[in-house]
């Protein structure tokens, strides 16, 4: 396989990942960050900063709204709802 290959197949498997995050509103960031340690926020500080690594300008908000698909504002308001407190407790337990 060649580079540019291996790229496109990147590529096309994080937009897969996007879309499916994308089909799977219900679950929340904090479900996610308990799970597997990162949630939407951190693919958004990632793509941040690899734009950043290749000379691209790009604001936090920016890479926020290529991964919710909307603004952050608008997703918070439509699909975010409020920790438990079981969920924060693991989390807390976690971040220990």
């Amino acid at each position: 396989m060649i580079k540019r290959d291996h790229e496109d197949i990147e590529a096309a498997t994080f937009r897969r990942l996007l879309e499916h995050l994308d089909n799977h509103k219900d679950v929340q960031n904090i479900d996610l960050m308990n799970l597997a340690s990162f949630c939407r926020n951190c693919l958004s500080k990632w793509y941040k900063a690899e734009a950043e690594k290749r000379g691209y300008e790009l604001g936090y908000e920016d890479a926020r709204e290529i991964v919710y698909g909307m603004p952050y504002s608008r997703w918070k308001a439509e699909h975010q709802s409020e920790a438990t407190s079981d969920q924060l407790e693991k989390f807390k337990e976690q971040s220990s």
